[in-house]
């Protein structure tokens, strides 16, 4: 019962993480200070979805970077912190 418990704070954890995140890039603030989120934090795939790709993407950087997604990163891949370029 207690790992399940480690789990689930884990998990509240993770989701408040991606909204603060997310707060921050629709108010169009660069957070330089915020730590870069794991790859299974954002459900990072290293395939497209629904014709959305990280090279499409506002906050990747190439050539296989993101701003805020740690690790390599596909420009051929996707997340839910996937925002469109302008």
């Amino acid at each position: 019962m207690k790992k399940m418990i480690d789990h689930r704070i884990a998990s509240r954890r993770e989701a408040l993480g991606l909204l603060g995140v997310g707060a921050v890039f629709a108010a169009g603030v660069s957070p330089a200070f915020a730590a870069k989120l794991q790859q299974t934090a954002v459900a990072y795939q290293t395939t497209a979805k629904d014709g959305k790709k990280c090279s499409d993407c506002n906050l990747y950087v190439d050539p296989k970077a993101c701003k805020s997604v740690d690790g390599e990163i596909s420009p051929d891949g996707w997340c839910r912190l996937w925002v469109k370029k302008a």
